[in-house]
């Protein structure tokens, strides 16, 4: 009977404090703000291609402002701006996508499997994580392209991965370290548990809230990156992203000319899209580090304090 009542206090402990995290979660501005941005624009990646038009098709009206017919307008060879946004929308979306998964799971497997290993294993994840991370992107993309005329988005995505893997895997590191010296994980040990067990049960829970922070920031470095790339004239060939899109506009001299609605579209995505990841990792780094978030309430009551306020708390202070 007691040891009943006390699984029962026990399940009851557990249930209110997931409760008050889904509070403190759907509390969270910053975090709704990053959601909905980011959904539409996941949204419109995935559905707008379906209602558009072809990217490809050229019409014989060139350089057209917003019409009922062509909403964002056409390019210089009369190429709905609307459509190839649509279909750059989805292509850097994949990029992001194809890098934040081969980050996790290289990052997962060196940052974390080599770590908890130990020993030499440990050792020489550890020197190839940091000979990864010092391996320039920029350089190998143009070494790339010099020998392979007809990029992919897959091979451009792959080369963005290889290049900040590295990164998400030595925070990972240092916090597995932390971990599997933990009570509960050496009694696992002790208990005869399978190391597999151990690494999906005991420490991959503590590090889900570090890990989404790390692919969070790779997935803004890819699409940063990918359209850094493409504006140079070193992205994928033959595919649409918001990169492209602005190194065609380039090309075909928009700015000069005043054709505005060819460049402005995919350079406000970038700036939203970044920007609703940027609001996601925010609000994952105050739910990691609860310090964060107490500091940020802090800074917010010392802005409805007034003068005289903000003196006689420094008085008291002192």
């Amino acid at each position: 009977m007691t040891m009943t009542t006390e699984l029962s206090e026990t399940a009851i402990k557990e249930n209110s404090r997931t409760a008050i995290g889904v509070r403190r979660l759907a509390r969270n501005k910053k975090l709704i703000a990053g959601l909905i941005i980011g959904g539409a624009i996941l949204l419109f990646g995935l559905l707008g291609p379906l209602v558009t038009q072809d990217p490809r098709l050229v019409n014989d009206i060139g350089l057209t402002g917003p019409s009922a017919e062509h909403w964002l307008g056409t390019t210089q060879t009369g190429q709905d701006v609307l459509a190839q946004l649509a279909h750059g929308t989805r292509g850097s979306l994949t990029v992001g996508a194809v890098v934040g998964v081969i980050t996790l799971v290289l990052s997962l497997f060196f940052g974390v499997v080599g770590t908890y290993a130990g020993g030499w294993i440990d050792e020489a994840f550890s020197l190839f994580t940091n000979v990864s991370l010092v391996i320039p992107g920029l350089p190998l993309v143009i070494v790339i392209s010099s020998y392979v005329p007809n990029k992919s988005l897959m091979l451009v995505s792959v080369v963005l991965a290889i290049t900040s893997w590295a990164g998400c895997a030595r925070p990972l590191r240092g916090y597995t370290l932390s971990l599997r010296n933990r009570d509960y994980v050496l009694a696992s040990r002790v208990a005869g548990e399978k190391s597999w067990r151990i690494l999906a049960v005991e420490i991959l829970p503590n590090l889900i809230p570090l890990l989404a922070a790390q692919v969070v920031f790779a997935v803004i470095f890819a699409i940063l990156g990918e359209a850094g790339l493409s504006y140079l004239g070193l992205g994928a060939s033959g595919s649409f992203t918001w990169g492209t899109m602005l190194y065609y506009a380039q090309n075909g001299l928009a700015l000069r000319l005043g054709a505005w609605w060819w460049f402005v579209p995919p350079g406000l995505m970038l700036a939203l899209f970044g920007a609703a990841l940027s609001l996601i990792n925010f609000s994952i780094d105050e739910i990691i580090n609860p310090k964060l978030r107490n500091q940020t309430r802090a800074v917010r009551k010392g802005w409805r304090m007034s003068r005289e306020q903000l003196s006689k708390a420094k008085e008291a202070t002192l």
